[in-house]
């Protein structure tokens, strides 16, 4: 993946720099293209990457936008995304965002309280329009994955506790709104497919009580959360899309006029991103070998906020030896580590050293901590 010739080429940039494989996003986007029916509808969650550049490519497959902000939205809509094309999701979207969002005619609404709709009802009317709207139901699912980003059991701030769904019908009668779909989101970096089957009962079962208190769903909104593979990504750079979007298609009983909509981020872009570093040092301190990147947790941040592993490698090292390694950066915490104990190649000052799977929540989370610059992109198609 990373041969002497692309090597030399990093040669000539700036470390520490982003790098995407143009080919890799276009291959997952292609494959999950080609197990979408027609009545599927995918929305890229934009969190994961806000890159201009990728999200060119994601738009050339006719996917839509989840955004979680109206910065998102706009950012979104400059790059020619469709309004029709844009949910607005997030558990905290203030009055003016909500306006902002009813303004610019978006698809619908991920609503996450009862309170939230009689919100939007209010701006609505104020903006006389009827504004659709999906309601995000909490199943209470246990979805096997980091605590920190599980979203759907009972301990988590989002959405509509499901014994709520009674309501519904109540709410569905405010001039302004229309309630046309149901939202559910369990989880992120989900691997075992087993907590959507479970979501898959639930939502038949949602979808029978509503229709039977006339309320009509015509969207059915499931989320993603569908995992990527951080210790082996060379050998697994397409996302099992095959058997995920399959599940919900076999699962969920549709009628005709009813679709499935999927908000995927990570899984679409993850693998497709790399985050490359030049080691700045090398030392040895109490029987541990050091090397300190040039990166830090400002450039990617899920291994000090998570606890997360990612595959690394240097890509420059001619040396056989392997040597265990604490990985870390440049920034004034202790926290700055990418990983601990890892075994390496021997590796020298000046070596490059690739840290994979940061095309999703690597970019679009990075900051300026410690006053340090933001980091440029590169494409493998245009270096």
């Amino acid at each position: 993946m990373f041969s002497s010739d692309l090597v030399k080429k990093f040669n000539n940039l700036p470390t520490p720099f982003y790098y995407y494989d143009t080919d890799i996003l276009k291959n997952n986007l292609k494959s999950l293209n080609n197990y979408l029916r027609s009545n599927n509808k995918v929305h890229f969650s934009v969190k994961s990457n806000t890159n201009k550049r990728i999200l060119e490519i994601v738009k050339s497959y006719n996917l839509g936008i989840d955004a979680v902000s109206y910065n998102e939205i706009k950012h979104c809509l400059d790059q020619g995304f469709e309004s029709k094309d844009i949910v607005f999701a997030g558990v905290g979207k203030t009055d003016e965002e909500i306006k902002k969002a009813i303004e610019n005619d978006i698809a619908y609404f991920n609503v996450e309280s009862f309170q939230e709709l009689d919100v939007i009802n209010q701006l609505s009317k104020k903006q006389s329009k009827l504004t659709e709207v999906s309601i995000r139901i909490n199943p209470n699912i246990f979805s096997e994955t980091n605590k920190k980003i599980q979203t759907g059991s009972k301990d988590d701030k989002f959405g509509v506790q499901l014994e709520d769904i009674s309501k519904f019908s109540d709410y569905d009668k405010l001039s302004n709104i229309n309630i046309s779909g149901i939202h559910f989101h369990i989880g992120s970096q989900i691997l075992n497919l087993s907590p959507f089957e479970k979501l898959c009962k639930i939502t038949n079962e949602t979808i029978s009580y509503l229709e039977k208190n006339g309320v009509t769903i015509k969207k059915i909104n499931v989320g993603g959360g569908l995992g990527i593979d951080y210790m082996d990504p060379e050998n697994n750079l397409e996302s099992n899309f095959k058997d995920f979007i399959h599940l919900f298609n076999s699962k969920i009983k549709l009628k005709n006029n009813q679709s499935i909509h999927f908000e995927l981020g990570r899984s679409i872009v993850g693998q497709c991103g790399f985050l490359i570093s030049k080691i700045l040092y090398t030392k040895k301190s109490y029987n541990k070998n050091f090397i300190v990147l040039d990166s830090g947790m400002n450039n990617l941040i899920r291994p000090a906020l998570y606890n997360s592993k990612h595959k690394i490698s240097n890509i420059s090292s001619s040396s056989n030896k392997i040597e265990a390694y604490d990985i870390v950066g440049p920034i004034c915490e202790s926290t700055d580590t990418f990983a601990k104990d890892y075994e390496m190649v021997e590796s020298k000052r000046g070596d490059f050293v690739v840290i994979y799977s940061c095309g999703a929540y690597a970019e679009s989370m990075s900051s300026n901590y410690n006053l340090r610059d933001n980091i440029k992109s590169y494409y493998s198609d245009t270096i």
